[in-house]
C-alpha cells in the first residue's frame, strides 16, 4: 500500500499543480468539492481555507469535519477540522489540516478573524503554521504564512471574492530556497433564483499555469442539494449533494481524474442554535 501511495504522490505531481509545493492551501469543504472547488464566495465554516472572509457570514458557532480519500488510498487522505466563533467584535477561527501518512506528511493550524464592513462588504485574515515531515533522516520543516481575503455582495443576486494565500512567499526549507507557494483566488457567484446558484472563478498559483473552475448548485427542497462542476490544469469533474437535518449540513462530492480515477470527500458541520432555513449564497 506504501509503494502504491508513493506512485500515486508522483503521478499527483506531475498532473496536477496544485500538489507540486509543500505547504499547500488545500481547498476544503464537501459543498466546495461539489463545485470544483469554485468556492471564493461562498459563506461558511470552509471559509477557514478557501476565503476568510466568508467567516463574516456565519452568526452562530459552528464546528465542522471534512475527509478526503485521495484517488482511493488511505495513505494520500486529506483531513481537516475547523471551529468558529462569532463575536461582537467580529469572527474567529481555527482550524487544523492534515495531508499523507507517517512516512510523508503535511500539515496546518490556522487562526482566522474576519469582519463585515455593512451589509455588503467583509474582509478575512489568517496566520497559518506550516509544517512537513518526511521519514528517516530528514525530519520537519516547518514555517509561518499569512492569508487574506476579501468578499462583496454586489446586490441581493451577485457576490465578487478575492483571495490570497502566502503573499509574504514564506520560505518552507534552506534547499534551494524553498518556498510556500503563493495563490491568488478571483471569483463571482450568481443566484439565478433561491434554486440556482452559479459559481465560476480563476485560481492563479504564481509559478504555473491558472486554474479555472466552475459549478451549480441546485436546491429542489428546501433541505437537499445536488451540485456539480468541472476544473482545468488538470481537467477535473466534480459531483455531489448535500443534506439538512436540524443543525447538522452533510455533504459529500466525488472529483474523477481521468488518469489517477475518483476522489471522494465528505464533511459534516454542525451549527448551534441554528435558525430554520438557509439561503443559497
Amino acid at each position: 500500500m506504501i509503494k502504491k501511495s508513493f506512485i500515486a504522490l508522483a503521478l499527483s505531481l506531475l498532473f496536477s499543480s496544485a500538489c507540486i509545493a509543500t505547504g499547500e492551501n488545500w481547498p476544503i469543504g464537501g459543498r466546495g468539492a461539489g463545485l470544483s472547488n469554485a468556492s471564493v464566495t461562498i459563506k461558511d465554516i470552509w471559509a477557514v481555507s478557501n476565503n476568510q472572509a466568508g467567516l463574516a457570514g456565519i452568526k452562530v458557532l459552528t464546528a465542522g469535519f471534512y475527509y478526503e480519500n485521495r484517488y482511493g488510498l488511505k495513505d494520500l487522505g486529506l483531513k481537516s477540522g475547523a471551529i468558529v466563533l462569532p463575536t461582537k467584535s467580529g469572527v474567529f477561527g481555527l482550524s487544523m489540516t492534515y495531508f499523507g501518512f507517517a512516512l510523508y506528511n503535511e500539515s496546518r493550524i490556522g487562526l482566522a478573524y474576519a469582519k463585515s464592513f455593512g451589509n455588503k462588504f467583509s474582509v478575512g485574515v489568517q496566520l497559518d503554521y506550516l509544517n512537513t515531515h518526511i521519514a528517516e533522516n530528514y525530519g520537519n520543516s516547518g514555517t509561518v504564512a499569512g492569508e487574506i481575503g476579501l468578499r462583496y455582495q454586489l446586490n441581493n443576486k451577485l457576490a465578487i471574492g478575492a483571495h490570497i494565500f502566502n503573499p509574504t512567499r514564506a520560505k518552507v526549507a534552506a534547499y534551494n530556497k524553498e518556498r510556500a507557494p503563493t495563490i491568488i483566488n478571483l471569483g463571482l457567484s450568481y443566484n439565478f433564483s433561491d434554486k440556482v446558484l452559479l459559481a465560476v472563478e480563476t485560481e492563479k498559483d504564481i509559478q504555473f499555469k491558472p486554474v479555472f473552475k466552475a459549478g451549480v448548485e441546485y436546491k429542489p427542497v428546501r433541505t437537499f442539494y445536488f451540485r456539480t462542476g468541472i476544473s482545468t490544469n488538470p481537467v477535473l469533474n466534480s459531483f455531489g449533494f448535500g443534506v439538512e437535518y436540524l443543525n447538522f449540513n452533510l455533504d459529500f462530492a466525488a472529483s474523477y481524474h481521468q488518469v489517477l480515477g475518483f476522489t471522494p470527500q465528505v464533511s459534516l458541520v454542525f451549527h448551534v442554535n441554528k435558525s430554520k432555513g438557509k439561503s443559497i449564497e
